[in-house]
């Protein structure tokens, strides 16, 4: 088992980019909350690309391990709306 080099509990930021489309909050927000089920939605940041066809969003979750923040992860990047994960 690899050590983390993050202590937890943490306050982690992601930044999930995707295309602008209505729904695209909604659908990041409920990936988020089954993984940690205590992300407040109301804290998440959105701004759109200059062009306004894709949207960032940031969501600050409290990370309790490594293995929540790996599968929370793993879902965000396999989602077919999400272009990148950081």
């Amino acid at each position: 088992m690899t050590q983390s080099l993050l202590e937890f509990p943490c306050d982690f930021p992601l930044k999930i980019m995707g295309p602008t489309t209505p729904d695209l909050a909604q659908v990041i927000a409920a990936v988020v909350i089954r993984h940690a089920p205590d992300f407040d939605v109301a804290t998440m940041e959105m701004r759109p690309s200059k062009a306004g066809n894709y949207l960032s969003l940031t969501c600050t979750v409290r990370a309790v391990s490594q293995q929540q923040l790996d599968a929370l992860y793993r879902e965000l990047t396999a989602h077919p709306m999400v272009k990148v994960v950081l």
